[in-house]
């Protein structure tokens, strides 16, 4: 196999992780849970997973999911903003993410719309 010399930042994405949240500062927002759309992408060096071909060398981001979800579902939130940091400061707590981002939708938040979403980034 030919050796690929350059950059190995991984680019790892968590697509549409549906979860279920009471977000927003109306009653019916406040007494129902709706659903919120996670997307989270981030970066981090992956020259030992490569190299070492072995689980503990790679960023477990299934471990960062599983935080995320027992953060969001079926907790409380004024705001989307506020949510959407705090999810990104889950990701960015893991030392090996390099740079992150997370987007945050709130579906049929608005008349007319398909969804409202925020999104924020990070980076050390």
């Amino acid at each position: 196999m030919t050796d690929v010399i350059g950059n190995h930042q991984a680019r790892v994405r968590i697509k549409d992780l549906l979860l279920r949240a009471y977000i927003g500062i109306k009653d019916e927002e406040i007494n129902n849970q709706q659903d919120v759309l996670i997307n989270v992408c981030l970066t981090y060096d992956a020259n030992d997973a490569i190299n070492e071909n072995e689980i503990s060398a790679a960023l477990n981001y299934r471990t960062i999911t599983k935080q995320i979800i027992h953060h969001v579902d079926g907790n409380r939130f004024a705001l989307l903003e506020r949510l959407t940091h705090e999810v990104l400061s889950i990701v960015m707590e893991h030392e090996a993410v390099q740079w992150a981002q997370v987007e945050i939708d709130k579906p049929h938040a608005l008349r007319y719309a398909e969804s409202v979403s925020v999104c924020l980034e990070a980076h050390r």
